[in-house]
């Protein structure tokens, strides 16, 4: 559970980054620019109805799929919630710096046309975004695979989404106790561990299913110190990809994975880089 109410946490503070920024500039704005908050909160709704809706439509193909279908539906879906995360830091790695001007820059414009429903979008597709993301990530750590929600689960979404609030809170008050950049940067290392654990979760599934060799059954045995199977060892596991009897085919993957992020992260702060020196 601890993994679920991480990621509530971590894609709730954006979205409430992205609500936050443009409720700011359209409340201390003039007469005009307050005419836009009713479609502000309008384009929230959108966005919740959206995540919600891919929610139901998960759990209804879930119901529908059996057997070995089934199987292949939620190793898609494990291996996609791995994919997605790694390109929402990546993006958010590349885009932060210029997000809150881009979106007071498209709002400026909408107020000076008065198409309010410009905002609305704006706000919907941002709060689908990261509702569609968090709903895919929740399935492919497990939640609501089975066709239903332990209360645990769901208590976990809730204190993720209340720390998400306070965390928002603390983050306003003018950076006395965090920074924006340090909560991003130290969140965005802990994603890129959790879709590694994402990613060792697909390629076990792969092993099951014959997919994939396992080359050599068990490097070594680390379960004297961590047990993944215990209730520390397993949230580890999921946090991490940490394998107490790993397979040869286990360290390859991982060590792959980690060679993939270096070279995306390297490609993808590559025009900045530039960008900055073309300015000095």
């Amino acid at each position: 559970m601890g993994q679920v109410m991480f990621i509530v946490w971590r894609e709730s503070v954006e979205a409430l980054l992205v609500v936050g920024i443009l409720y700011a500039w359209l409340k201390n704005g003039d007469v005009t620019a307050r005419k836009g908050l009713p479609y502000l909160w309008g384009g929230v709704a959108l966005g919740l109805l959206a995540a919600v809706a891919l929610g139901a439509a998960l759990v209804g193909v879930t119901d529908m799929l059996s057997g070995e279908s089934q199987e292949y539906f939620q190793l898609a879906m494990v291996m996609i919630a791995c994919v997605l995360i790694v390109q929402m830091v990546l993006w958010m790695k590349h885009h932060g710096r210029t997000m809150k001007r881009e979106m007071e820059a498209s709002l400026e414009q909408s107020t000076q046309t008065a198409r309010w429903w410009g905002v609305t979008l704006l706000v919907a597709l941002a709060i689908a975004r990261e509702g569609s993301e968090t709903v895919i990530f929740l399935y492919g750590l497990g939640f609501g695979q089975s066709g239903n929600v332990s209360a645990g689960m769901l208590g976990a979404v809730a204190i993720g989404f209340v720390l998400a609030l306070l965390t928002f809170f603390v983050l306003q008050l003018g950076g006395k106790f965090f920074s924006w950049r340090i909560f991003f940067r130290v969140t965005e290392i802990m994603l890129l561990f959790l879709a590694a654990g994402l990613f060792e979760t697909g390629v076990d599934r792969l092993i099951g299913m014959e997919w994939l060799s396992p080359l050599h059954d068990q490097l070594w045995d680390t379960s004297w110190l961590l047990d993944d199977a215990s209730t520390v060892g397993s949230l580890v596991a999921t946090l991490t990809g940490y394998r107490a009897l790993p397979s040869l085919m286990n360290v390859l993957a991982y060590a792959v994975y980690w060679a993939i992020i270096w070279l995306l992260a390297r490609y993808t702060s590559r025009p900045a880089a530039e960008a900055k020196q073309r300015h000095a």
